[in-house]
């Protein structure tokens, strides 16, 4: 059986509350267009899993409405038609928001009538395996949601997340599940609704050196329950001073650091599953992995991940929180601090992304991609100074690479839970350790980015090639 899960992006979820939620109580409709992940295999339940994400919204005229009441409401099918056209020639998925002016958050006998006679006028026109999305959206902000495969079959909606500012999800029995007592203290500060909120989510963790190793062994302890690790890399006498859970016997065995870290994560004993993928994220195999993930940390110090994590947070509306440490120093004994600043980044549409805040380079994206596709040739320009090369390894201290990873991993807290207030989220925050204050960054995306600056592509989902990527 497939699983159906929906993301919306907030502004979506905001234009709709705007179309649907009226002061005089009658129900309302609007159409959304969505882009969709096809997941063949759910790495966590090896169940083939349909993502859609909201990609734009469209109103129903007012002249096509035919009647309405808190009870009911008719159209005329021709915003339908044309909504299912553009469906079809952008490759999409057309949902279907209503409200109920009665406020209940349940499909009615009307709509279980309906519903089916749209799907067949769906499939009439784009074709026999066109599927559509029925959602209901409350005045109280619930959502409920079903997909609909066959005139006698649909699949109720698992997870509804609304991302932006803020980061929330509906499902069935929120806020009704019986607390774990290790996260009773934890439920004292932010209440019962987030552990049961971030153990619903899947979570990936994009490199597994000193950040991601230091993400990995926190996740599990605030409720996380589903993790994918993803880094090729081995263990090593060099990077054991700062790899949380690695051990000299590791580093001597040259031991995967996702074996190591899926090893530590399972005898915690949370009951966490852990699912390893010991190569690159461009690496096909993982993409199943990355699509089934609710948020992704970035942890990679690579330029090639990081330009790869960027234009995936806009394309599946995935949020993405990259991290790095900076470390600059004088030439002295012992050395002089320059800067000691550790960055988070919240990526997703309508942020400003790593491209126009000038933290990724694309050439050097380009010569770790030819270093890891084609290393001769890479050796080659290198000799002949086409290519930076190595360099100088970049000075690293396990305490600050924590503290990065703690400041990450409160940033997802806050835009679950709201523990800062009203304006607490942060797009890009900056710790400048050896100064000691925290400073916030603003940035403007460039109009004509063809990640952050144009709409066309936030929400989309799949497209050939992934990510719009070539060669």
């Amino acid at each position: 059986m497939t699983v159906a899960r929906l993301v919306l992006q907030q502004p979506h979820a905001n234009r709709l509350n705007e179309i649907l939620i009226a002061a005089e109580g009658y129900e309302r409709a609007a159409y959304v267009l969505c882009g969709v992940a096809a997941i063949a295999s759910d790495p966590w339940d090896g169940q083939p899993h349909l993502k859609f994400i909201s990609h734009e919204v469209l109103t129903i005229p007012e002249d096509e409405v035919i009647s309405r009441s808190p009870l009911h409401i008719t159209w005329k099918t021709d915003s339908f038609v044309r909504a299912l056209k553009i469906a079809q020639t952008k490759g999409l998925t057309l949902a279907v928001f209503h409200t109920h002016g009665t406020g209940f958050a349940c499909f009615s006998e009307q709509d279980d009538a309906n519903e089916p006679d749209l799907l067949e006028l769906a499939q009439n026109r784009n074709g026999a395996s066109t599927q559509i999305l029925s959602a209901i959206m409350t005045p109280a902000g619930e959502l409920v949601g079903r997909l609909w495969i066959s005139k006698n079959l649909y699949v109720p909606l698992q997870v509804i997340q609304v991302a932006g500012q803020s980061i929330r999800l509906h499902y069935e029995g929120r806020g009704q599940g019986e607390l774990a007592p290790k996260f009773h203290r934890q439920a004292l500060a932010f209440g019962p609704a987030l552990t049961q909120d971030l153990s619903m989510m899947r979570v990936g963790i994009v490199g597994c050196g000193a950040t991601g190793s230091a993400v990995a062994i926190l996740l599990p302890r605030i409720g996380i329950q589903k993790i994918a690790l993803f880094d090729k890399d081995q263990v090593e006498d060099t990077n054991l001073n700062r790899l949380h859970c690695a051990k000299q016997s590791d580093a001597d065995a040259k031991r995967l650091k996702v074996e190591v870290l899926e090893q530590a994560l399972t005898e915690l004993g949370f009951g966490v599953q852990v699912k390893a993928f010991p190569t690159s994220i461009s690496d096909p195999q993982c993409y199943d992995a990355l699509r089934s993930c609710d948020i992704i940390f970035g942890c990679t110090d690579d330029n090639a991940g990081r330009v790869f994590l960027n234009r995936f947070a806009y394309y599946y509306a995935t949020p993405v929180i990259d991290m790095g440490l900076a470390i600059e120093i004088y030439d002295g004994e012992p050395p002089e601090i320059k800067a000691l600043d550790g960055r988070v980044t919240f990526l997703l549409p309508n942020h400003p992304c790593l491209l126009c805040r000038g933290i990724v380079n694309t050439t050097l994206a380009g010569e770790e991609s030819l270093k890891r596709t084609n290393p001769a040739e890479y050796e080659r320009r290198k000799a002949e100074a086409y290519v930076i090369g190595e360099g100088n390894p970049s000075p690293s201290v396990v305490i600050f690479t924590t503290d990065v990873a703690t400041m990450a991993i409160q940033e997802l807290i806050h835009r679950l839970q709201g523990f800062r207030g009203a304006n607490g989220a942060i797009a890009q925050r900056v710790r400048k350790f050896n100064l000691m204050e925290d400073r916030r960054q603003g940035a403007n995306p460039n109009p004509n980015c063809s990640v952050c600056g144009i709409a066309e592509c936030w929400g989309i989902g799949d497209v050939e090639p992934f990510l719009g990527l070539v060669g």
